[in-house]
């Protein structure tokens, strides 16, 4: 069984507790498509001797992303990237974009660019990337 290979990058200087910060970077690796549905990831006592904190801290991580479905976890086999609610993660990862859009047109107010001038670069973006 290969285990997913995950990079999570800790900070104990930023204010977020240490669970919400591995939780938030394997639901993002998971909404990205960087995890599949039915990979394994590794068990919460490997990752907790990884990152250098308690079980307790990697275990509330799991159980968060077991609660929205993002992980389904067997006893005696480990925790999975759900396969099951595609369509959750979908409308995530719609969320995570429509973020980076408004972020998008932040910016764009702040030069100014014309909405048009937007759609018309994202046009001209797409086409080159395509090529």
């Amino acid at each position: 069984m290969i285990i997913a290979m995950i990079q999570i990058i800790l900070s104990h200087s930023s204010g977020e507790p240490i669970y919400l910060q591995i939780e938030r970077q394997i639901r993002q690796s998971i909404m990205r498509g960087e995890m599949k549905p039915g990979e394994p990831l590794p068990s919460i006592r490997q990752l907790a001797k990884d990152l250098g904190i308690s079980v307790i801290t990697t275990k509330r991580a799991y159980s968060e992303l077991e609660a929205v479905g993002l992980i389904e976890s067997m006893v005696g086999r480990g925790s999975f990237v759900s396969g099951g609610n595609q369509d959750m993660i979908r409308e995530q990862r719609l969320r995570l974009i429509e973020d980076k859009i408004r972020d998008i047109l932040e910016e764009c107010r702040s030069i100014p660019i014309e909405t048009e001038e937007l759609i018309e670069m994202i046009h001209t973006i797409n086409k080159e990337e395509s090529e």
